[in-house]
């Protein structure tokens, strides 16, 4: 296996449409990449869903290490739902911590899962698990289950193991907690003055849930907080990522960076210069969502970096070795369903209806515990 392969194994990118280009094919064949991200521009019925993500897992059997590729998409419900009905469109997590029954967190997650799964998509970027402790944030909002860290961790936990239920990767985020900001990170890098002690006693709270609850990938957010690390926001931090995430925490998954495309990164540091750090940091995949131009650069600055020295190879290939490992535990049928059967789960009737209950502020009748 060549270092090339190793460092794409690390890597998410987004795609410009409905179906793949002939030199986007060949950048994740020839380039090993390891995963791809679903927007609102990429899907539209389940029959081009389907097709689209079986395309895509395809092109493993080309690539160097013949493995499934994660197939992610953001699927928080509320206003982070990419799929458009006929597939289910869940309501807010907010609605869920209104209602709070964690046994209809389970299923909320479960039945999404289940729809996701059946045309091919295996990793949802959910649950968030930020707590809301600022009004005025708008970036989170309903995102968030509650202000009660307690509250969120309870239900984070019941998320997490109705994705994990039905065959869907699961990542937390935005570590360690995007609830307190009023910059979007999209738009500019938040600055935060919350010190550790104010972190271990509310935002954390919910993190450690979910990684008790195994959750597969925790994913960074690209805030500063000058009174932990004055140098360095949290996806190019090792005090958040190695010591924090993974010394302190103990946390033995994927750590995934938010959006490496963001104006939080790429309006203050080198975009050759973000993939390097990010890595240093302790950081395991790489994701870039919308800038279709960036990932080649990155591949070749990571290269580079290897070959100087600043990167240390024996720790990428520990790290692509991990990211093997979760997908073969993980990804065991990595093709879609059967259409026939598709047409069966999504917008399933009890699903619709659970989501309609949980919508008006009403626990669905008949779920089973888990």
């Amino acid at each position: 296996m060549g270092i090339n392969q190793v460092i794409g194994q690390h890597m998410f990118i987004g795609i410009q449409g409905h179906a793949l280009t002939a030199d986007e094919k060949k950048f994740i064949v020839e380039k090993n990449i390891g995963g791809i991200c679903l927007f609102g521009r990429n899907v539209a019925d389940p029959k081009q869903v389907h097709d689209l993500c079986a395309e895509i897992q395809s092109l493993r059997h080309r690539q160097a290490d013949k493995a499934p590729l994660f197939i992610g998409i953001d699927m928080e419900g509320g206003r982070v739902h990419r799929l458009k009905p006929p597939f289910t469109i869940w309501p807010a997590l907010r609605k869920l911590g209104d209602l709070d029954a964690p046994t209809v967190s389970f299923h909320f997650a479960n039945r999404m899962g289940q729809e996701l799964r059946s045309v091919g998509i295996n990793l949802d970027f959910a649950p968030s698990v930020d707590v809301f402790t600022n009004e005025a944030n708008k970036v989170i909002g309903d995102r968030s289950i509650s202000s009660d860290p307690e509250m969120v961790a309870k239900h984070a936990s019941a998320l997490v193991r109705g994705y994990i239920k039905a065959d869907i990767i699961t990542c937390a985020k935005h570590f360690p907690g995007h609830g307190n900001t009023l910059v979007d990170s999209h738009e500019d890098l938040p600055v935060e003055n919350l010190d550790k002690a104010r972190l271990e006693s509310c935002e954390l709270i919910p993190f450690k849930k979910a990684f008790k609850s195994r959750v597969d990938m925790v994913m960074t957010s690209h805030i500063k907080f000058p009174n932990i690390d004055p140098e360095w926001p949290v996806t190019l931090s090792e005090i958040f990522v190695k010591k924090m995430i993974k010394e302190e925490l103990r946390y033995r998954g994927l750590v995934i960076t938010d959006d490496l495309g963001m104006k939080a990164m790429s309006a203050h540091y080198d975009i050759e210069e973000i993939p390097v750090r990010a890595l240093q940091a302790g950081c395991d995949l790489l994701l870039y969502c919308n800038e279709f131009d960036v990932p080649p650069i990155a591949v070749e600055a990571l290269l580079g970096a290897v070959a100087q020295g600043s990167l240390d190879q024996a720790q990428l290939e520990s790290n692509h070795k991990r990211i093997l490992e979760l997908k073969k535990a993980k990804i065991a049928n990595p093709d879609p369903l059967p259409m026939e059967e598709v047409i069966k789960i999504v917008g399933h009737a009890e699903h619709l209806k659970i989501a309609s209950a949980i919508n008006s502020g009403i626990t669905p009748e008949g779920l089973l515990p888990e």
